[in-house]
């Protein structure tokens, strides 16, 4: 009975993926996106921006919400995107890195590797960037020349896309089963992100929240991704996108339009017309 009146008040706090869910493939977060979280901020509501990204990827985050707290690269981090400080992380071990590397390499061959630090990336030369092109032009052959300590997370890609990202996903949580957590967040291309064991987009949530005391309950989540699949299962109230993967709807509670129809701002604002 008490999980049902909280449902029917507004929330407490509300965690928000951001690329293919608030921010649209050609980096644009709209006018009516930025007014409803906004409003839900001075309502009082407590706003995490949960996101793959690396921190060096988050000023334009904070440029659009002068508030807010995030968490980065899956989970690994919880970040201060205003002050551009970590305040804890939890990182991967350089043996799980190795570890991770070796059981990929023989279940994937044509597998290719980076490795995501404070700052900056390793890549091997056979490992392609889309998005961190010029952030490392040298790479090594092998991305276990340049493991030497933990990680944020590590990459993992099929350069060629003889693997779809849903399909490497299949056989690397098989083979990672008790070293690492593994997950992507984009069907259409062929990339796997990896974290250290039972880190977590919904663990690191779930942990940040109980300490404010605001249960599951008593929050809200969208997501539209295989890494926002924990986060959206976790919160009482969740929504996943009409737009994304085909399996979001299975984690999530119900589904909102999609991300180039604001569908979060349209949720948001419904939510703020319940009862705090």
């Amino acid at each position: 009975l008490e999980f049902r009146r909280v449902l029917f008040r507004s929330p407490r706090l509300i965690a928000t993926d951001l690329d293919g869910t608030i921010v649209a493939h050609y980096g644009v977060i709209t006018e009516r996106t930025k007014a409803a979280i906004t409003s839900a901020h001075n309502n009082g509501i407590e706003i995490f921006f949960v996101t793959g990204r690396p921190p060096r990827w988050m000023p334009e985050i904070a440029a659009a919400f002068p508030f807010g707290q995030a968490i980065c690269g899956n989970g690994a981090l919880h970040y201060d995107i205003h002050n551009e400080k970590i305040l804890e992380e939890w990182l991967m071990p350089k043996d799980n890195q190795l570890e991770t590397v070796n059981r990929l390499r023989r279940a994937i061959p044509n597998i290719s590797f980076a490795v995501e630090w404070h700052g900056y990336f390793h890549r091997e030369k056979s490992y392609i960037p889309r998005w961190d092109a010029g952030l490392d032009n040298v790479g090594v052959h092998d991305i276990t020349e340049i493991i030497d300590g933990p990680a944020l997370k590590m990459l993992a890609r099929c350069s060629q896309q003889e693997l779809s990202s849903d399909e490497m996903l299949d056989i690397a949580i098989k083979e990672l089963n008790g070293v690492a957590t593994v997950t992507h967040s984009n069907s259409h291309d062929s990339l796997l992100e990896i974290n250290a064991h039972g880190v977590s987009k919904g663990g690191t949530l779930s942990l940040l929240a109980e300490r404010l005391g605001i249960s599951a309950e008593e929050s809200v989540a969208f997501g539209d991704n295989p890494n926002d699949f924990s986060m959206l299962k976790w919160a009482g109230r969740s929504w996943a996108m009409q737009d994304g993967h085909r399996d979001a709807p299975k984690y999530a509670k119900q589904v909102a339009k999609p991300h180039t129809e604001d569908g979060v701002a349209e949720v948001i604002e419904r939510l703020l017309e319940l009862p705090s």
